[in-house]
C-alpha cells in the first residue's frame, strides 16, 4: 500500500508544479481591460478577485480614483521567484496600468517579463483562502502558489 501513497503524493505534486488548475468558465469570466489589444497580451483579473480587491481597498481606506493593487515579482521562494502582491497610492512612471471598471492594477516593467498573459483569480474555500495567479510563463511552482519559476 505504500507504493501506492507515494505514487499519488508523486502525481499530486507534479498537477501542483505544473502551474495549471482546472477552472470552470465562470472561475474564468474576465472583466475586458478597457484596451483591448493591452488586455491580450496584459494581465486579466476575475470578477471575484476585482471584488475582493475592492473591499479590501475600502477596509485599507484607499480610494480606487487614487491607488491601486501592485503586482510584482521578487527574487526568492522555494522555486526561484515570488510575487508581490500590495496596494500602491498611485502608479510610477514606467509602470503598465490596467483598469477593470474602477480598480486599477500597477505592474513594472521587470515584473511585466514574467507576468504576461497571467489571470489573477480568487478562491475562498474551506480549505484555502487567497489570490491564484495563473500564470502561463511558469515552468514550476510551490505547493503554496506563491513561489514559481519561469
Amino acid at each position: 500500500m505504500r507504493g501506492g501513497r507515494t505514487a499519488l503524493w508523486a502525481a499530486a505534486l507534479r498537477a501542483c508544479a505544473s502551474g495549471f488548475r482546472k477552472m470552470s468558465t465562470e472561475q474564468l469570466q474576465v472583466l475586458n481591460a478597457d484596451n483591448a489589444a493591452t488586455q491580450q497580451k496584459g494581465i486579466q483579473v476575475t470578477e471575484r478577485a476585482i471584488q475582493r480587491i475592492r473591499t479590501a481597498m475600502a477596509k485599507e481606506g484607499i480610494s480606487p480614483a487614487e491607488g491601486g493593487l501592485r503586482l510584482g515579482i521578487t527574487g526568492g521562494g522555494c522555486s526561484g521567484l515570488s510575487y508581490n502582491i500590495r496596494f500602491d497610492s498611485q502608479p510610477r512612471e514606467r509602470d503598465r496600468v490596467y483598469t477593470f471598471g474602477d480598480v486599477r492594477v500597477f505592474v513594472d516593467p521587470k515584473s511585466f517579463i514574467y507576468l504576461h498573459g497571467m489571470i489573477l483569480d480568487y478562491e475562498e474555500t474551506l480549505m484555502r483562502q487567497g489570490f491564484n495567479f495563473i500564470n502561463p510563463n511558469s515552468t514550476k511552482s510551490c505547493g503554496c502558489g506563491s513561489s514559481f519559476s519561469a
